[in-house]
C-alpha cells in the first residue's frame, strides 16, 4: 500500500460547526490511518495558540501547518516561517482603527484582538467556540513582533478595495465575516510542500481535506484533493474527489473510499 500524507482543516474537516468535536468516527479513521502507516498533519488558518480543539488526535499528529501556511512546524522545529511586510501591516491596522472594523493581529508570540462591535467574540467565541481569545496581548507588544496574519472582518466587496493597497499580500477567506490576509507566500499548499520537502516526501503521496476557501490551494497541490461534503461549491470543482460531510462520517468515508484504512 502507497503510503500518504495526510493533511486535514480543523474547522468544518476535523471538527464540526455543530458539535464543536470531532466525530468518533474519524477519530477511529485516523487511528486506524495511522496504524496502517499513513502520516497524519494539521492545515489550518488557525495560529498555534487557538489550536485548542483537537486534544482527542494530537498524538497522532506528525506536524502542522499553522496560519494558512504562513508558520509550519514539527514539535519544536519551525518548517517554514513567512512574515507580512511591516508597511502593509502597518495599512491594515491603520484602516481597521480608521473605519472601525474588528481585527485579530497574528504575530509569530502573541496576538491581539481589535473588536470594537463584538464581530470577534461574537464568530470566534461563540459560533466556533474558539478558546484563549482572553490571552490576547496589547496591538503596541505584538506589533513588536513579525506578523504573520491579519484576520479582517469585513465583507468581501470591502476586501476587493483594500487587497490592492497591499500587494504583497493574499486573502483567504472561508467565512462570510472575515477574511485571513498572510504575505503572498503563504498558503496552505506551499505550506504542504514546504512539509513534504523537509520530510523526503513525494508531494504525489499528499492528500489534503477542506471545506473553505483558504483551503482551494492545499486541494489544488495535493497528490489528491478532497472536499469535505459540507464545502463551499467552489472548492468541490477544484477537487478530486467530494467525500460526506464532516457531521456524516466524510473522513471516515474518504479514507475508506481511497483505500487507506
Amino acid at each position: 500500500m502507497r503510503k500518504y500524507a495526510l493533511f486535514f482543516d480543523i474547522d468544518g474537516t476535523l471538527v464540526s460547526f455543530n458539535t464543536h468535536q470531532i466525530p468518533p468516527s474519524t477519530i477511529l479513521a485516523l487511528t486506524q490511518a495511522k496504524a496502517n502507516g499513513h502520516k497524519v498533519f494539521i492545515a489550518t488558518g488557525r495560529p498555534p495558540l487557538i489550536i485548542t480543539n483537537l486534544g482527542a488526535i494530537e498524538h497522532l499528529i506528525d506536524g502542522y501547518v499553522t496560519i494558512n501556511g504562513a508558520l509550519c512546524f514539527i514539535g519544536d522545529e519551525v518548517v517554514r516561517c513567512r512574515e507580512i511586510a511591516p508597511d502593509e501591516v502597518h495599512v491594515v491596522v491603520g484602516d481597521a482603527l480608521d473605519n472601525d472594523y474588528g481585527l485579530i493581529v497574528i504575530g509569530e508570540n502573541d496576538m491581539a484582538v481589535l473588536d470594537p462591535h463584538g464581530d470577534v467574540n461574537r464568530i470566534f467565541g461563540q459560533e466556533l467556540a474558539v478558546e484563549n481569545l482572553g490571552q490576547a496581548k496589547p496591538l503596541d507588544i505584538v506589533l513588536q513582533q513579525r506578523i504573520l496574519q491579519l484576520t479582517a472582518f469585513f465583507t468581501a466587496d470591502y476586501e476587493q478595495g483594500l487587497m490592492p493597497r497591499i500587494p504583497g499580500c493574499i486573502s483567504g477567506r472561508w467565512h462570510p465575516a472575515f477574511t485571513d490576509i498572510t504575505a503572498q507566500d503563504a498558503d496552505k499548499g506551499k505550506g504542504i510542500l514546504a512539509m513534504a520537502a523537509h520530510l523526503g516526501l513525494d508531494p504525489h503521496c499528499t492528500m489534503a481535506f477542506g471545506d473553505g476557501g483558504n483551503d482551494t490551494s492545499m486541494i489544488k497541490t495535493a497528490g489528491i484533493g478532497v472536499a469535505m461534503g459540507n464545502a463551499l461549491d467552489a472548492l468541490k470543482q477544484e477537487a478530486d474527489y467530494t467525500t460526506t460531510s464532516v457531521d456524516d462520517n466524510g473522513i471516515r468515508n474518504a479514507l475508506r473510499h481511497f483505500h487507506l484504512v
